[in-house]
């Protein structure tokens, strides 16, 4: 199969932020700091630490090889590594898929936002209703979402290293001086409540950083388990295609291992100072029901009203936060809509742009559905795990919650039992480095990745009651 005139990447630098510029997306700003605060703060943070060098660590080694080693993206990917699992690759692609319309959407919530407070309204973008107002608004979000989407596109239209790296390397940079300058400055911060009652960002960082074993029991660590698991698939992109995309872009003389470290410990570190960043303020202003906003709720809700409290200078730091969470939307997103477009030109064999322009078309359609689902097309369902769910909901549900653990569990079994570890080991270790956690990664991807992402499928459908 000849590869000579497939996009790559310029150098290791060059994959690696972009890599990154993926994993540090929406799922770090407001999903990493609200777990950790439900789950026992420094508990959650322990548990994820140790799940992101073992369980996390055998996932993104194994897809990144996977894409160098065929060349090829994730539809194409695993037929061409065995004939018998080209079903897998099918479903590695209809995640993305999936995903990217409903991401563009919340890109485009995150663009009102930054585009309210950078024209100075960001007092009102912290009124009460601001955003149900919005969102159930029939024009607005679907304005928003196309402008988003179109970015996303033009950036993939460009190619690997004229789009993804170039981009990538602008603004990973700026995105963790962003994330590291607030979550400086939160800490720096004191707020006395309406009782008199005052409390700091340091007391914030303490609930964040210390373990709360309080009324821990077996099945309550095993939720914390759980939710620290399924955070690493929004952390470091996998089981989405994307590092499989990525890491056919890598060039074969290039050192996968030390390339992998890096963005383990990039993707990890901003994570944390994302949770520095936002429990300290929704804390200190809010107090703990203030963290038990999930979601939207957080970034949207919560952290607008603490940024009315702040006075003049809450419209100027509201639109650097906001600028950074776009920011952090679209490296995401970028890499979102390259798994499918690059599925699209291996299997269908056309044009970067035919294929960019072919999958626009299908995801706005359906973010169109998506921003319907909060007005004309508005009910609520039912979720096995318990939650109701509109149309964004159910989206999420069947890509994060069932596909994305069918994806892993297939891949675990045809590396670990059909294929083989060495597989993997040989592609990782073929320019002469070294692999020091090769019996690591035997043993995580043979037995103890499959049987933690198995108890997390079963939970994600309602089975399995931890």
């Amino acid at each position: 199969m000849s590869t000579n005139n497939r996009n790559s990447f310029s150098s290791s630098f060059g994959f690696v932020l972009a890599a990154a510029g993926s994993a540090v997306g929406l799922g770090n700003i407001w999903r990493f700091p609200y777990l950790a605060a439900k789950d026992g703060g420094g508990l959650f943070l322990v548990v994820y630490l140790i799940l992101a060098v073992t369980f996390g660590f055998a996932l993104l080694t194994t897809e990144v090889a996977i894409g160098r080693k065929t060349k090829q993206s994730p539809l194409t990917a695993y037929k061409t590594l065995h004939g018998g699992w080209g079903w897998l690759g099918k479903i590695a692609c209809i995640i993305p898929m999936m995903i990217m319309p409903y991401y563009c959407v919340i890109g485009g919530w995150v663009m009102k936002y930054a585009v309210a407070f950078i024209t100075g309204n960001g007092i009102a973008a912290a009124g009460d209703g601001y955003f149900t107002d919005f969102i159930t608004a029939p024009v607005a979000p679907v304005v928003f979402t196309f402008i988003f989407m179109f970015l996303s596109c033009f950036i993939v239209f460009r190619g690997v290293k004229k789009g993804i790296e170039a981009l990538s390397k602008i603004l990973m940079p700026v995105l963790v001086v962003l994330i590291v300058g607030i979550a400086v400055f939160s800490l720096t911060m004191t707020h006395a409540d309406e009782t008199g009652s005052v409390r700091t960002g340091m007391d914030g960082l303490k609930i964040f950083l210390i373990p709360n074993l309080e009324g821990l029991t077996f099945s309550k660590f095993m939720v914390v388990l759980m939710d620290a698991m399924g955070q690493l698939f929004y952390s470091l992109s996998v089981a989405m295609g994307i590092m499989i995309a990525y890491g056919s872009y890598v060039r074969d003389d290039d050192k996968l291992v030390k390339s992998i470290n890096r963005i383990e410990i990039f993707d990890t570190a901003v994570a944390i100072i994302a949770g520095v960043m936002i429990i300290p303020t929704v804390f200190m202003f809010m107090g703990q029901e203030g963290l038990d906003s999930s979601g939207p709720g957080l970034v949207f809700v919560a952290i607008p009203k603490i940024f009315q409290q702040m006075g003049v200078a809450g419209n100027i730091i509201g639109a650097v936060f906001f600028m950074m969470v776009f920011f952090a939307a679209l490296t995401s997103a970028i890499s979102i809509l390259e798994a499918v477009v690059s599925s699209f030109i291996d299997e269908f064999k056309i044009s970067r742009k035919s294929a960019v322009v072919f999958e626009g078309i299908i995801a706005f359609v359906l973010a169109v559905l998506v921003c319907l689902g909060y007005n004309a097309l508005y009910f609520e369902a039912p979720l096995p795990n318990g939650s109701k769910a509109q149309i964004l909901d159910i989206m999420d549900y069947v890509s994060n919650n069932i596909l994305m653990p069918v994806v892993s569990i297939g891949t675990c079994i045809l590396i670990g039992w059909v294929m083989k570890p060495k597989t993997i080991i040989e592609e990782v270790t073929k320019n002469g480095e070294i692999f020091s956690r090769k019996y690591l990664y035997i043993f995580m991807i043979k037995f103890m990745a499959p049987l933690l992402l198995v108890v997390l499928f079963l939970k994600s459908l309602g089975i399995l009651d931890l």
